[in-house]
């Protein structure tokens, strides 16, 4: 998989004068990267790079982001057993860990975020460590560790879908601090996304998650 800033070296390389303009980047709904030197008011775009620097503003020290890149349809089946087992075992709906998966990785064990989040459930290392996570790049040590934090939530808030799934994204604190799904923009799309996918995935059956993929 290649790093995101090796990407965007080959971009800059490709594109005459781009080195010396500001880069910005989103990653859209299905972990797509998209990169441009005019973001031309479209908000979902961040600075990426200033001039021709290397700062990712935003980005945790000694991390290097790597954004999900697995486009082959057969990941959407290749984790069916380690996800029936934990949601059997913490009793969490698996349409809803599928959902998360789909979120938070698109099914590409190998991702990690700015913040420094890894694997299929992007886990951070301080709450891996909570879990009982030995490897956060290990599929079903993260895929159960997060559906341990699910578990743990889900009782936190009384089985409320919503504030479930905001706490997973933002924290319990942020939830309880505001009362509610926290009125951040990323953690309020991802809880839009997130019971998207679930409702979705009770309807149609889990058999067509790869017509999904798309979405």
């Amino acid at each position: 998989m290649p790093r995101l800033s090796h990407v965007v070296a080959v971009l800059l390389a490709l594109v005459p004068g781009l080195a010396q303009a500001d880069i910005y980047t989103f990653t859209d709904g299905d972990g797509t990267v998209h990169f441009t030197n005019s973001a031309g008011g479209d908000k979902r775009y961040r600075l990426y790079i200033r001039g021709n620097g290397w700062q990712k503003p935003g980005v945790a020290p000694g991390v290097v982001p790597v954004a999900p890149s697995d486009h082959d349809v057969a990941r959407f089946t290749r984790y069916d057993e380690l996800i029936l087992e934990a949601a059997t075992l913490y009793q969490i709906p698996e349409q809803l860990v599928r959902a998360i998966i789909r979120c938070e990785s698109d099914y590409d064990p190998r991702a990690v975020s700015v913040s420094g989040a890894r694997g299929l459930m992007q886990l951070m290392p301080d709450t891996a460590s909570i879990m009982q996570v030995r490897d956060m790049d290990d599929p079903r040590d993260n895929i159960f560790g997060g559906v341990r934090l699910l578990r743990v939530l889900a009782n936190e808030f009384n089985g409320d879908l919503e504030l479930t799934v905001a706490a997973y994204n933002a924290g319990d604190g942020a939830v309880i601090r505001f009362g509610g799904i926290p009125p951040f923009v990323q953690t309020r799309d991802y809880v839009a996304n997130v019971t998207k996918f679930y409702r979705r995935y009770r309807t149609i059956g889990d058999t067509a998650q790869a017509s999904l993929s798309t979405d």
